[in-house]
């Protein structure tokens, strides 16, 4: 027997990475010393001499089951840029910045032409960031992953300096709650998402969807929101807390940025609800408490600012939204 006859095929893989090279590389900065066919990737931690007290801070997290649409679609050209923004996004929200990035694609059998685009959109996510694809891993593992399944992870690791870190110690009641809006679903909710629209025609147009298919509207990319930070912190924008809504929604993600006693007041109506939400709403009758502790509902990244900065950053980000408080109490307030 051989590795093959097992459901392994070694020169698939290598051809795939072989094929994908020149993009991963195209991601280097001059402090990578080693990077794709290395037993471990190298790179010079010289930005970190520029820094009083460098911390480092990293994330690791996948793309979940995003991948079977991209599967059942035969569209993986997006997933790589779910997982980079999503993992800078969870980086940003303590005021760090990429260093590098790291992936791990594992399946039943890693298609070439499948591996080749994981690879390649990773590789366009890191360089428009800024940030080296250091390295992975790529995993062939029958038996353990279902035929055509997919597993998409990364780790990312980031710096900012001790001073600088954004930790909500200044957050007071009053703040005012200033959101990003997302492009969709992101990387979050498509197990229920899945079983809603089980059966349905993905590829049809909906007039719900303003003429979009089920399968471009599930799969829009995770948006990433380095820019718009960057952006308030170069004009002295002074931001006291960032929270990225992703898995548990707003419901779970905000007060993980709130000092102990606060809580948040979040009014509808003040935010567009991308219309995929009110399709999976209606299609699956899933109650709105449920809706916005499983999707991030058109909220992808909120900023809490005081009444004075907030205005001055809506003003700088014509697509922000003033959507809430912070209040004395706990929990978050749908109202």
């Amino acid at each position: 027997m051989n590795y093959q006859e097992a459901g392994v095929d070694i020169d698939r893989k290598a051809g795939a990475l072989r094929a994908a090279a020149q993009k991963i590389k195209a991601t280097y900065t001059p402090q990578v010393l080693r990077g794709i066919g290395a037993f471990g990737g190298m790179m010079e931690a010289s930005r970190l001499k520029e820094m009083a007290a460098p911390v480092l801070v990293a994330s690791t997290d996948g793309v979940g089951t995003k991948t079977l649409l991209a599967a059942q679609t035969g569209r993986y050209g997006g997933l790589g840029f779910d997982l980079v923004h999503h993992s800078v996004n969870d980086l940003l929200v303590q005021g760090a910045r990429p260093l590098f990035f790291m992936d791990y694609i594992a399946s039943a059998r890693l298609e070439a032409e499948v591996l080749a685009a994981v690879l390649e959109s990773l590789a366009e996510a890191c360089k428009a960031v800024g940030m080296p694809l250091l390295g992975g891993e790529t995993a062939e593992m029958p038996g353990v992953y279902h035929e055509g399944g997919l597993d998409l992870v990364g780790t990312i690791v980031g710096v900012v300096d001790k001073d600088k870190i954004v930790d909500g110690a200044q957050v007071q009641p009053g703040d005012v709650l200033l959101a990003l809006p997302s492009s969709g679903l992101h990387t979050n909710g498509y197990s229920l998402a899945r079983k809603v629209f089980a059966g349905w025609n993905l590829e049809e147009p909906r007039p719900q969807l303003g003429g979009q298919s089920l399968a471009e509207a599930l799969l829009v990319p995770h948006r990433c929101y380095l820019e718009e930070v960057d952006l308030l912190q170069r004009e002295g924008i002074e931001i006291r807390a960032m929270a990225h809504i992703t898995g548990g929604g707003v419901y779970e993600n905000l007060p993980r940025v709130l000092p102990q006693g606060l809580g948040a007041e979040i009014r509808r109506g003040t935010f567009p609800v991308p219309p995929i939400f009110e399709l999976i709403q209606r299609a699956g009758n899933v109650a709105e408490q449920e809706m916005f502790r499983v999707f991030n509902m058109g909220l992808g990244y909120i900023l809490v600012l005081s009444s004075d900065m907030a205005s001055g950053a809506g003003t700088l980000l014509t697509q922000s939204y003033p959507v809430g408080y912070i209040m004395e109490g706990s929990g978050i307030k749908v109202v």
